[in-house]
């Protein structure tokens, strides 16, 4: 089994491939410099059905590749917080207007995913692997930040934890949730929220991410301040080897491109 955490600047996209050759890709933005695209990348593989696809956040940076993605092969499940219709994305992005990947994302799951005609397809099995998912619900909150989906995988019992964007109040609020809390325990990889901003930094998680190897940030160059983060994030991360290096705590897509991990029954590593 192994994780991809592709570089698609300040944006999300990652893809886990399972034992069986089952793959869950977390968030779908692309590479505007490079061209990358992740259906374009699925089908250059001979991949033409993708199991799941989860949305951990409802912005354009974690969509914008989903043209192509749903163009290019048969996504089968779609992965999401349920509190949110499509509707309800185009009413939050009404100020500020919305992106084509968010566009056809909410069309995808009005439309597609649910109501008359939706494909009935059992649900994906990816061996060796289990997930949890929380979130907030709306419209306690209204806010897409706060309305991300954490995704929390066991890859052969080694935990990773997607948070989308969430921010202070959103973490604050599933902190109530004592299985939240557990799978911050369990957590060795935490994929840093809202792309390593200020506003993602949590200081009441530190009381529980205490067996975490690596924070990875998918990121861009400098902005917004994500560099001023750094000593947060190694805080609470123990470290590991990494290529060359026998100590790194904190990798980024800035500055290490593509990152992988490969998980496998006693062992995992980065690759």
């Amino acid at each position: 089994m192994w994780l991809q955490i592709f570089d698609v600047e300040h944006g999300a996209c990652a893809l886990l491939t399972a034992d069986n050759n089952t793959r869950l890709m977390i968030d779908c933005g692309h590479n505007a410099t490079t061209g990358w695209k992740p259906g374009t990348y699925l089908a250059q593989q001979g991949i033409g059905t993708l199991e799941m696809l989860a949305i951990t956040n409802y912005d354009e940076d974690h969509a914008s590749g989903s043209d192509d993605l749903f163009d290019k092969v048969n996504v089968a499940w779609l992965l999401r917080n349920r509190s949110v219709s499509g509707a309800t994305i185009k009413h939050l992005k009404r100020e500020n207007g919305i992106g084509p990947g968010i566009n056809r994302l909410a069309y995808a799951m009005d439309y597609v995913f649910t109501g008359p005609g939706a494909p009935t397809v059992p649900e994906p099995q990816f061996q060796g692997l289990t997930r949890q998912v929380f979130y907030n619900s709306y419209p306690q909150f209204a806010d897409e930040n706060d309305l991300s989906m954490v995704v929390f995988l066991k890859c052969h019992g080694i935990g990773i934890m997607f948070t989308g964007d969430l921010e202070k109040d959103g973490f604050t609020e599933l902190l109530k949730n004592e299985a939240f809390i557990q799978a911050l325990r369990e957590t060795n990889i935490y994929v840093a929220s809202h792309h390593g901003r200020e506003g993602g930094c949590c200081d009441q998680l530190r009381a529980y991410l205490q067996n975490v190897f690596y924070v990875v940030i998918s990121d861009k160059g400098y902005q917004y301040e994500t560099q001023e983060t750094l000593p947060f994030y190694q805080s609470i991360a123990k470290g590991g080897p990494y290529k060359s290096e026998p100590n790194r705590k904190v990798l980024t897509t800035r500055c290490d491109g593509r990152i992988a991990f490969d998980f496998n029954p006693g062992s995992w590593g980065p690759r």
